[in-house]
């Protein structure tokens, strides 16, 4: 069992993200820990980058203040070795393929890995050249994780078959974001992987919002993945964000704890 799916094995998973960076990294160092401390199963990481394409207005905000702080991909590395000192929980970068190209893919693996991250995600980087990256991070022990989509039927068991650490599933279609009400059927998408793929653990994010919704996306997945929500608090408290980002941490690990147990 890799780092990454341990982190499913106390009920079902909180997996907050946010961007490091934003309002600086001083603050992101002080989130992923109380995030760490309140409830948090795994925590994604967020590079900023200058064109994040599947991301919303929210995250897009966020990755150009994180940049216009001063943030680097060197200076996110830093952060996260000083707090791997203290936080044991599996870290996760997302990024895109630009940030992991202008550093260079070895680099990149090879530097990641020894600040202590578990996995990468690269949200535009389709199942079809995954294989571009993955044996670079494989090599230095980092699960590149998966995403399925509602439109990716035909190619779930697929995807599913040769997934590493967990398989994000996208709840809607479109970029990250806030929704009212999410539609899609979630149940048939974790049929179909669980037929691939009985032991890939699976997430759910895009949209989702309240305990109510983390709730309803768990009934189906191994755990709920809440990126907008958190990154909106960033953003109107900044350096005063750490108090009200840690209450709603523990407001939806409590949740999903208080629906399936921990």
């Amino acid at each position: 069992m890799s780092n990454i799916e341990q982190a499913f094995t106390h009920g079902k998973a909180f997996i907050p993200f946010l961007t490091a960076g934003d309002p600086d990294l001083e603050t992101t160092a002080e989130l992923i820990r109380a995030m760490a401390e309140n409830g948090a199963d795994l925590i994604e990481v967020g590079i900023p980058f200058s064109d994040p394409t599947a991301e919303g207005v929210v995250i897009q905000g966020a990755d150009l203040r994180a940049l216009s702080s001063g943030t680097t991909t060197d200076r996110v590395f830093d952060m996260i070795s000083e707090v791997r000192k203290d936080v044991t929980i599996p870290l996760v970068f997302m990024t895109y393929a630009n940030v992991v190209f202008s550093y260079g893919l070895e680099r990149f693996a090879q530097r990641a890995a020894e600040v202590g991250a578990n996995g990468v995600i690269l949200p535009d980087v389709p199942f079809e050249e995954k294989e571009e990256f993955a044996p670079a991070f494989r090599a230095h022990g980092l699960d590149m994780i998966s995403f399925i989509a509602p439109t990716s039927h035909d190619r779930v068991r697929e995807i599913a078959s040769h997934a590493e650490g967990f398989i994000y599933c996208i709840s809607s279609l479109g970029v990250t974001g806030v929704r009212q009400k999410i539609t899609t059927d979630i149940g048939a998408m974790m049929r179909l992987v669980r037929e691939a793929n009985p032991q890939i653990p699976c997430a759910v994010g895009f949209g989702i919002a309240t305990p109510q919704q983390a709730v309803d996306m768990a009934r189906y997945s191994d755990g709920a993945i809440v990126g907008s929500a958190i990154v909106k608090i960033v953003a109107e408290y900044g350096t005063q964000s750490v108090a009200p980002v840690s209450a709603y941490v523990a407001e939806m690990k409590a949740a999903l704890n208080a629906a399936y147990g921990a």
